[in-house]
């Protein structure tokens, strides 16, 4: 039988559930990387177009990562419930690495369309297939606290570019004097840590036996009025309302969040040219993925207590506040610009996190995983609309003569309101009709393999 298999991945009797987070952070840690994507933009853009200095054919790499983990997450969902999470990680380091490696060659050849291909294409699909499967994973580990185990799962990859940044800061630097030489071993370099980390990952990822349950946990029988007491099949939830309500909530958030996340650096630079030096952009950038990170536990976790509809009111609400606060008077003071990008990005994080438990609600965990796939659609698209809304206004204002904070405001305005559409939508969003629900409400069928599994299978927890 494979190693990979999906049923040499069902965990043995007294296997300890925490062993299952760190597993999901090696693997979010590792693609999280993409977050610290600005790191690289300034080289890359000395790279391929020394003499205009344009960014948005550099931001376009940045753009087809996100499309294609949007995409693969989509159509891969169903096959990683299938298959389960050991073959995704594995599948998803594969092509992850692979990125690296053909973006490198691409530097090296000087041709910015294998840049495109591997870092955009082929590694965006390694992001979308390996950001799914921690998360279904860790739902069916803790079905008493989804908010918190979705929210484990995810802080890895707002957190990558914590580790990242620095880390290719460092690796640009050491590699040579001038930072457009060091591209391709930097490249080269991450690539092999991050094949050891993911496969690391891989090996210790396990499945919970079916029927498993933590001990003494009962589901509650006072449910809230977004959750569900059935169970709703990936086909039926892209034809429920919620769906498409929850795709806009999931867009424009990412679209906010991204319009710092993908310029952060250069972005902080332009407001403060006089203070902010370069090492302290790239600690900006650092500042961010923490706040990244710290977002998507601390708030999907709130979200255990306050209920998922509450807190992405929160998110949106606020969040076109700050952005409004950020256009009129960012450029005044560099802590307040830092404290209210920090705010907007955590919101940006714990949207990410609260997302698939806010799914899980709604459309019950039998098939979470695929539905939450192809809510990812929605990353794509914002991972086009939020570096083109920015980078295309900067580009125009900086042509126009402008400079400093003057080439973000239309931008920022921009953001501010597209967050208040998804405030709208989020408000819009009420419990799936019971129609749409499997008629077994929340029975799964065990494979043969799995069956075998089950046998002296106490349903306990280390």
């Amino acid at each position: 039988m494979n190693l990979l298999d999906r049923s040499r991945t069902i965990a043995p009797p007294g296997f300890n559930r925490w062993l299952v987070p760190p597993a999901a952070l090696a693997v979010h840690l590792s693609i999280g990387q993409v977050y610290s994507f600005s790191v690289l933009k300034d080289p890359l853009i000395q790279k391929f177009f020394p003499e205009t200095g344009v960014g948005t054919p550099i931001a376009v790499i940045f753009s087809i990562a996100i499309v294609m983990l949007g995409l693969s997450a989509a159509f891969g969902g169903v096959w990683m419930e299938r298959n389960g999470p050991r073959k995704a990680m594995v599948l998803s380091a594969f092509f992850w690495v692979t990125g690296f490696l053909v973006a490198a060659l691409g530097v090296h050849l000087g041709q910015l369309w294998l840049v495109y291909l591997g870092y955009g294409v082929i590694g965006g699909m390694g992001l979308g297939i390996g950001y799914i499967s921690p998360v279904s994973t860790l739902i069916k580990w803790f079905p008493d606290r989804p908010g918190l185990a979705t929210g484990l799962a995810i802080m890895g990859f707002g957190g990558g570019a914590l580790v990242a940044a620095p880390l290719t800061q460092k690796l640009l630097d050491s590699y040579g004097a001038d930072p457009v030489d060091a591209l391709v071993p930097t490249l080269l370099t991450l690539a092999a840590i991050y094949g050891v980390l993911m496969a690391a990952g891989a090996t210790v990822i396990r499945l919970p036996a079916p029927g498993w349950a933590p001990a003494g946990w009962v589901p509650s029988i006072k449910k809230g009025s977004m959750q569900t007491h059935a169970d709703v099949r990936v086909r039926n939830a892209v034809r429920t309302p919620q769906f498409y309500l929850l795709w806009i909530v999931l867009f424009v958030n990412v679209t906010a969040g991204i319009g710092i996340l993908e310029d952060a650096k250069p972005m902080i630079q332009d407001f403060f040219p006089n203070t902010v030096t370069e090492a302290t952009a790239t600690g900006f950038v650092g500042l961010l993925s923490l706040a990244n990170m710290g977002g998507r536990f601390g708030w999907s976790t709130l979200s255990d207590r306050i209920g998922r509809k509450q807190a992405y009111a929160m998110y949106l609400g606020v969040g076109a506040m700050l952005y409004t606060l950020l256009a009129v008077a960012g450029d005044t003071a560099t802590a307040l610009f830092v404290t209210v990008t920090f705010f907007i990005v955590s919101f940006y994080g714990g949207g990410f996190a609260t997302i698939p438990a806010y799914l899980k609600d709604l459309f019950g965990k039998l098939e979470v995983g695929a539905i939450h796939g192809r809510l990812l659609t929605a990353w794509s698209a914002a991972g086009v609309a939020g570096p083109l809304i920015v980078n295309t206004m900067v580009d125009g204002r900086r042509e126009a003569g402008l400079d400093g904070s003057a080439l973000y405001i239309p931008s920022m305005v921009v953001m501010a309101c597209l967050l208040l559409v998804g405030f709208v939508a989020n408000m819009l969003v009420k419990p799936v009709h019971e129609d749409h629900h499997e008629p077994d409400a929340g029975a799964t069928i065990a494979t043969p393999a799995e069956a075998l599994v089950l046998v002296g299978t106490a349903t306990k927890e280390s």
